[in-house]
């Protein structure tokens, strides 16, 4: 699927206060900035046009605006966030959407969703379940999909140690091909797919985004970059360090339809 837009929200100066469990300390705020800079430049390379909102300090998470909403070509779901700090950012996404979609469709607790754990395969969506999306959510969200003409399968996360979300250890790069760790290299739900293995020690690799022409990826990471240009993609190499530091990755920043 082609994107030409995105969404993407400013990191806010209390963005260190956020969700994390990564042990790597705390972000630098300028260097956070810096980071999301390049990050809204590559995307633009890619050739989408941005939707800027400004940092809401309330949501020190804010800026992962990946976890507020499912989109597809024909509508848009806004989710449920699993974190409890995290359930008013989908709200100050609705009107957002309204600019773009006629048909927005909602998750209702107790259903929870976080868009960290939907991995968009063509037609197909795979849907993690994790501590922050559950089984309920996950039934409101295929069936949303469902009447668009998608399919949807799911993986449950929550026995794979460290794996915060499901895109956190899979990304689908087009041609039934999938980036996957290897917990998760055997799944049954991933049978039909030609695995690009992301080895343990660059694990954090595998949050990868493929936007039209280019794969956006983040640096440190060669072992799994050399099997993405022997495979022909085009790499966008970002750091993302401080984005790392609060258990986030590429595909967290944005929204892209």
């Amino acid at each position: 699927m082609d994107f030409s837009h995105a969404i993407v929200r400013k990191p806010g100066a209390s963005f260190a206060e956020g969700i994390t469990t990564s042990g790597l300390g705390a972000p630098e705020f300028e260097k956070t900035l810096a980071q999301h800079t390049a990050y809204c430049q590559a995307l633009e390379q890619c050739g989408l046009a941005l939707r800027w909102l400004e940092p809401d300090e309330a949501y020190p998470d804010g800026t992962f605006v990946e976890d507020t909403a499912v989109l597809t070509a024909e509508c848009a779901v806004l989710t449920c966030p699993g974190a409890p700090s995290r359930q008013g950012e989908a709200g100050l996404m609705l009107p957002v959407l309204q600019e773009f979609y006629e048909q927005i469709y909602t998750i209702t607790a107790p259903g929870s969703v976080e868009g960290g754990d939907i991995c968009q395969a063509g037609r197909r969506f795979l849907i993690g379940v994790s501590e922050r999306t559950n089984p309920e959510g996950a039934r409101q969200l295929a069936g949303f999909l469902a009447r668009h003409g998608y399919n949807s399968s799911i993986i449950d996360c929550r026995q794979v140690p460290g794996l915060l979300h499901l895109k956190s250890g899979i990304a689908y790069l087009g041609e039934a091909r999938m980036a996957v760790i290897p917990a998760l290299a055997e799944h049954p739900e991933l049978a039909s797919y030609e695995k690009i293995l992301v080895h343990n020690e660059e694990a954090y690799a595998s949050n990868c985004v493929q936007i039209n022409d280019f794969v956006l990826t983040a640096a440190g990471f060669p072992r799994f970059q050399e099997s993405l240009v022997r495979r022909g993609y085009r790499l966008l190499t970002l750091e993302v360090s401080e984005f790392q530091k609060m258990d986030g990755g590429l595909s967290c920043l944005s929204l892209r339809f």
